[in-house]
């Protein structure tokens, strides 16, 4: 008898998960950042594996990026980016932690609609509130979101030296793309 209550509450609980605290979520986001400066090479990095969860019910959303996994076009580039600027060794991961204003996932169409998205992201060991507009679609169990905003290396304790600083943007533009699957 104990063990059908058992059963039977376990039921009731992966039940009311299922139904009330539906997840959206990757490990493929797509984050990319700019920060050149006409008339000098490319400054641009892009990281593929980006992980993502939007909780459905609440809106709240984070997101994970391992900054060894920005990749660049040119190797040196990339080696300066990790063991210089956002030295990944000693602070490995960027993260926001947030949550989409007025969300509601049962109003989603195909259509992107525009969100604000509010939340802290930390990055160098840094954390600074972000407020950005993103769309926003669905589409079967894929929830979509895209959106950029602009950050300041100063913010985040980032340096630049003065020999290539004429060189790197002071505001570093960064877009993202996310396809959630439920």
């Amino acid at each position: 008898m104990k063990n059908l209550r058992f059963i039977l509450v376990l039921i009731i609980l992966t039940i009311y998960n299922c139904m009330y605290a539906q997840k959206y979520t990757t490990k493929t986001g797509n984050i990319k950042f700019e920060a050149t400066v006409p008339s000098f090479e490319e400054v641009a990095g892009e990281n593929k594996t980006a992980s993502a969860v939007v909780e459905s019910s609440t809106g709240d959303i984070a997101v994970l990026a391992l900054m060894k996994g920005f990749r660049f076009k040119v190797a040196l580039m990339e080696e300066h980016f990790n063991e210089n600027y956002v030295e990944s060794d000693k602070y490995p991961k960027a993260t926001f932690k947030g949550k989409i204003e007025g969300f509601d996932a049962s109003k989603l169409t195909s259509e992107p609609k525009a969100y604000t998205i509010t939340g802290d992201l930390t990055l160098h060991g840094k954390t600074k509130k972000v407020t950005d507009s993103a769309k926003i679609s669905k589409s079967g169990n894929t929830i979509t979101v895209t959106g950029a905003f602009e950050v300041k290396p100063g913010d985040f304790a980032i340096e630049i030296p003065s020999v290539v600083s004429k060189k790197v943007s002071d505001k570093i533009s960064v877009t993202y793309s996310f396809s959630l699957i439920k």
